[in-house]
């Protein structure tokens, strides 16, 4: 069970820096490359998109050929794409690889996501730990490629983040997790002629399940789209921000390159910190409380970059988001998939899914926000993105109230 979460976390270390690499080395690719911030957007964008089908690819792939198969082909992909990133092609090509990266590290997110949560008792605290590491990856990255941009070696980034995929796909490939191997290998198919009683309750299940959406009751829809949309603002807000953080910084403040790819290292810092006591925090207020009280937070903290301009507040107020905004993820992914008992695989894929939508969209309009008006009003519109996760939130949380009444009814009713 150790060795499992342990090789969950190293994969969410890997996809961290997938996810952040992008944003680090941002303003290094628009001058190699003498493009916009909105070509720069489309590139992230692509990448998204490539996140989004892959989680979307993840069930259906591992009902066929099991999660350590899926996991595998995940890490093979991502260590290609960022193998291709490392020979700075033509930008045609570089937008054409990152759908690719895309479906590498969201199909491992969606897959090593719903696996912990499926076997890991604590599991808020077992999110959280995953969380941690991803944090922990998007943390070193600015790091390495702040340092790599004084040596004006940058480039570099892309190359050691395939050496780390094609590490981490080698270890799924020849590690044994024990009891868990057969919960990670394919399903067994059913042998003719046998196991018809449980082959007619499959049929039963299934027609049953044809007259709901995805399987879903229709009641829990409600809980079910706005849980969505909270992810998908909510990962489209943080992708922006994490991305687009060093030129806004830049911008404001007058701050070198280099410095500015730090002071990234700053918001993932603190995210980490917050992450190591998010789930024990969360187990004790509540799911719904921790993240009303962290997204007022956030709400009030955004207000201050917007009103502030020396850098020292500036940093302290990016230092003060990631604290913020530490737990929101995975403490979600957990609040929902505890109201809809049952269906872990699918519910992580689709609400990951849809963060997806939010990483592709969201950050292609803050590149357009970044090129046609001041950063003063791209921090508007981030502020407005975070006050409307908060309305979101204030809703679901009303019908996640409906959602537990509802299954409370179901355990006290006579069978």
């Amino acid at each position: 069970m150790k060795k499992l979460l342990w090789m969950g976390c190293l994969s969410y270390l890997v996809i961290g820096i997938a996810h952040v690499v992008g944003g680090a080395l941002l303003e290094q690719l628009i001058a190699h490359y003498g493009i916009t911030y909105k070509d720069g957007g489309q590139w992230i964008m692509n990448q998204f998109i490539g996140f989004l089908f892959g989680v979307l690819l993840a069930p259906a792939l591992t009902s066929r050929i099991g999660k350590r198969g899926a996991v595998l082909i995940a890490m093979a992909l991502l260590t290609l794409s960022e193998a291709a990133y490392s020979l700075l092609l033509p930008w045609g090509w570089m937008l054409a690889f990152a759908p690719i990266a895309g479906i590498g590290f969201g199909m491992t997110e969606a897959i090593v996501g719903a696996t912990i949560i499926d076997h890991m008792k604590g599991k808020a605290s077992a999110m959280s730990r995953l969380e941690t590491f991803f944090g922990i990856g998007a943390l070193l990255i600015p790091i390495t490629a702040a340092f790599l941009i004084q040596q004006h070696v940058w480039q570099l980034s892309f190359p050691i983040l395939s050496a780390m995929a094609g590490i981490t796909f080698v270890l799924w490939l020849t590690m044994s997790f024990g009891s868990l191997d057969d919960s990670l290998s394919p399903p067994q198919r059913s042998v003719p002629g046998q196991g018809e009683e449980r082959q007619q309750a499959s049929v039963l299940k299934r027609n049953k399940n044809h007259a709901s959406w995805l399987g879903y009751a229709p009641k829990s829809i409600p809980f079910l789209a706005l849980s969505a949309a909270f992810f998908m603002i909510y990962v489209g807000m943080e992708m922006s921000f994490s991305n687009y953080l060093p030129s806004i910084l830049i911008s404001r403040t007058g701050m070198s390159d280099s410095t500015a790819t730090a002071a990234l290292s700053l918001f993932w810092g603190t995210m980490v910190l917050g992450r190591l006591f998010a789930g024990i925090i969360a187990d004790r207020i509540g799911y719904a409380s921790y993240l009303f009280i962290t997204t007022a937070a956030a709400a009030v903290v955004f207000i201050g970059m917007i009103v502030f301009q020396q850098q020292g507040l500036l940093l302290i107020l990016i230092a003060l988001s990631g604290l913020c905004f530490s737990g929101v993820f995975g403490i979600a992914l957990v609040y929902a998939n505890g109201l809809l008992p049952g269906m872990t695989e699918r519910t992580t894929s689709l609400l990951v899914a849809l963060g997806g939508v939010g990483g592709a969209v969201f950050p292609r309009v803050t590149g357009w926000f970044m090129d046609r008006y001041s950063t003063g009003t791209t921090l508007y519109y981030l502020s407005a993105l975070v006050i409307a996760l908060i309305a979101v939130l204030i809703v679901l949380m009303m019908a996640g109230r409906k959602q537990s009444n509802r299954m409370n009814e179901k355990e006290v009713a006579p069978s």
